[in-house]
């Protein structure tokens, strides 16, 4: 039989994030602090996020009904890559992305992690825009879960796979 393993992975649901996305849309529609703001958020694209207004702290404030409603669904705030309001001719803009999969360096360094402060007998291996994490025991396994939802990467980690 295979030794045990399981899966690190860095994935939004997106149906999650598009039910976050309608929610909020439809509070900005009916708050009155954003009636005549042209507050609007919409999809551009498979994981950007556009938020518009007609004043730089009503773009911010619709941005953050966005992160309440990405918490409520229990969608990580490391997976939202929001940036700053600009201006674009009467409108302020925000442009964000969703963020899917682990890069390259960040795999590098939860590799190394486990590999330096983790059990003996456990090997990370990267595989593609995840890692694959096996061991002899399953007990060591569950250690180097623990160790990494302890550390932070910048990235929202999923365990799954597990076997």
């Amino acid at each position: 039989m295979a030794d045990p393993s399981f899966d690190v992975v860095s994935k939004v649901d997106h149906q999650e994030a598009d039910n976050a996305l309608n929610q909020a849309a439809k509070e900005l529609s009916q708050r009155f602090d954003f009636r005549g703001t042209n507050a609007s958020i919409e999809w551009s694209g498979e994981e950007g996020v556009v938020i518009k207004a007609d004043t730089e702290e009503r773009a911010s404030a619709a941005l953050e009904v966005f992160k309440e409603k990405l918490i409520k669904r229990s969608i990580s705030l490391k997976s939202l890559d929001a940036g700053e309001p600009k201006a674009s001719g009467k409108q302020f803009i925000v442009t964000s992305s969703i963020k899917q999969g682990i890069e390259s360096e960040v795999a590098k360094k939860i590799s190394k992690t486990i590999r330096d402060t983790g059990p003996k007998g456990v090997q990370a291996q990267i595989q593609g825009d995840q890692l694959r994490v096996t061991g002899k025991k399953r007990d060591d396994l569950q250690a180097v879960i623990a160790l990494l939802k302890g550390e932070d990467f910048g990235v929202a980690l999923q365990f799954t796979n597990y076997r």
